[in-house]
């Protein structure tokens, strides 16, 4: 009992020291402090769990990788000052820079902290995979043969198969570096206690109440003029359920930003078109722009409903209503009309229209369906609360062209759950890129990937495209596979497995005194440019 009692009594001594290592100021000023809520909570700050925006936020200003994006989806250095591709595709050398530290921890012994090194990306990785662990980012290293530390300073990664998108997935935060002494000493508890080499480092987390990070004083990135980054001196994120009590306080200017388009102030913040209502043009800023996030009806194809089996009826599902207006009506303009495809606006690969509103021809459609089966098409689509008014306003159109559809609600994890497992007829989905390259979103209609053992909900199968997937994954040439990647979009919409909704936007509403806040399409939050006037 007593070595117990020590060793909790130095776990605790650790930790204490942990939070006020870096900097040992208290008196910050207020305009330097960058304020949000996020209402759905912060589970882990371990970047073997981002899997979520909530904690892909905060751990983005704590930690960093081999390389990054910038606010057009072009990969950047990062940690690796540079790399080389082999010419099979196969094997990727990153640099890594000598002169990043991670943040300061009386783990690393008397300098209190140390440089990285390729090693520490192995151990990084190894967690990754690492099945005591179980972190929802293991299938980043599905690619991926072997990697090895060359030295110091050299790092190897051999791909089983050439993958062109492989870059752009090490963007992702669960490919950060950590350090094995801190995450070795903590265990599982290195979610509460992160160490990383990030602009921030945490300097208190009250769960459920409040998260307040701080300015890591050596951080290595400067600006385009050479000024050291970044420019806040603290982030502090407090946890509020309510959105509307989230509105209220950031309309009484305690809050920076929003990031959000609930239904319930909506029209309060936005003219119908989608612009910022008069009265707040002088105290707020709008950001918006293209978010790689496709909002979809997915038709489960291996369903015997006649009217699913019916390409006729599932041309007339995507040609029946009213897109434009939908957006329009549903969401102030926020969101662009899908008629492209599936590949959202924004990244390459998504094609000239394929479709557009037809209400006379949709009921042509169902003319002759009725005529054929003698039958009037009825269909299920499913959806959770979120977006009953968007499937209530679909149902409606359908209406109007013949197709009756019955508008089922569950809870999202029920959901979700049925999608997999091929239990319903129709349902509403989204699908959000979790890195930059089209093939993210046509996987889902590859044939080996049928769920539940994959993406694909649909159960679309067609030999043409699944050989095009396949001969854009051994493409090195951008421009060639990204011809692949319209092919393949413009054959999944001549099938017709989904009803393309819209295209959707990363909105966000910021104080006037917030500076150099930019928006990018994958949605992730940047604080280390910004500041406040």
């Amino acid at each position: 009992m007593f070595k117990g009692f020590l060793s909790h009594f130095s776990y605790s001594v650790i930790a204490i020291l942990l939070l006020n290592t870096c900097n040992n100021s208290n008196t910050i000023n207020p305009k330097n402090v960058f304020r949000y809520n996020e209402y759905r909570n912060v589970t882990s700050l371990d970047p073997a769990f981002a899997r979520n925006p909530q904690n892909i936020w905060p751990i983005n200003q704590l930690f960093n990788g081999l390389v990054q994006l910038d606010n057009k989806l072009q990969i950047q250095p990062e940690i690796a000052s540079s790399w080389e591709i082999s010419s099979d595709g196969l094997t990727y050398t990153f640099n890594i820079r000598d002169d990043i530290y991670f943040h300061s921890s009386p783990l690393f012994g008397e300098a209190k902290t140390r440089a990285v090194s390729a090693s520490d990306f192995v151990y990084s990785f190894n967690r990754l995979t690492d099945p005591q662990i179980v972190s929802p980012g293991s299938w980043v290293m599905q690619q991926v043969d072997f990697y090895e530390a060359i030295d110091q300073n050299t790092l190897k990664i051999r791909l089983k198969n050439p993958f062109p998108g492989f870059l752009g997935l090490l963007t992702m935060r669960y490919c950060s570096v950590v350090p094995n002494e801190v995450v070795e000493y903590f265990g599982n508890q290195f979610r509460s206690n992160p160490i990383g080499t990030g602009p921030f480092y945490l300097k208190r987390w009250e769960e459920n109440i409040k998260l307040v990070l701080r300015k890591n004083t050596y951080y290595f990135e400067k600006n385009e003029l050479g000024h050291e980054l970044p420019y806040l001196e603290s982030i502090a994120i407090q946890f509020i359920p309510d959105i509307q009590s989230e509105f209220m306080l950031f309309l009484q200017g305690k809050l920076d930003f929003i990031n959000s388009l609930d239904n319930s102030y909506k029209d309060e913040l936005l003219t119908p078109t989608g612009e910022l209502q008069t009265n707040y043009k002088k105290k707020l800023e709008l950001l918006k722009g293209p978010y790689l996030n496709t909002e979809y009806i997915g038709i489960y194809l291996d369903n015997p409903n006649p009217a699913i089996q019916s390409p006729k009826i599932r041309e007339a599902l995507n040609i029946g209503f009213d897109r434009k207006l939908m957006i329009a009506y549903l969401r102030n303009n926020i969101g662009y009309p899908a008629k492209k495809g599936f590949i959202p606006k924004g990244l390459s690969g998504n094609t000239q229209e394929v479709f557009s509103f037809n209400p006379k021809k949709a009921r042509m459609l169902v003319e002759e369906f009725i005529e054929e089966t003698q039958s009037k098409p009825k269909i299920i689509l499913t959806t959770d609360s979120n977006y009953l008014d968007l499937c209530e306003y679909f149902q409606g159109e359908m209406q109007k062209i013949g197709i009756d559809i019955l508008v089922e609600v569950m809870p999202t994890a029920s959901l979700r759950q049925a999608k997999s497992s091929g239990k319903l007829q129709l349902f509403r989905a989204s699908w959000i890129a979790d890195y930059p390259d089209a093939e993210n979103y046509l996987s889902l209609f590859y044939s080996k990937n049928f769920s539940p053992n994959g993406p694909n909900y649909t159960h679309f199968k067609n030999k043409t495209y699944d050989s095009l997937y396949k001969q854009a994954m051994i493409t090195p040439i951008e421009n060639l596979r990204i011809q692949k990647y319209e092919q393949m979009d413009e054959l999944i919409m001549k099938e017709f497995p989904i009803v393309p909704l819209y295209y959707d936007e990363v909105v966000r509403f910021v104080q006037k005194d917030v500076k150099g806040m930019t928006i990018n399409p994958i949605n992730l939050l940047v604080l280390k440019n910004v500041y406040k006037e």
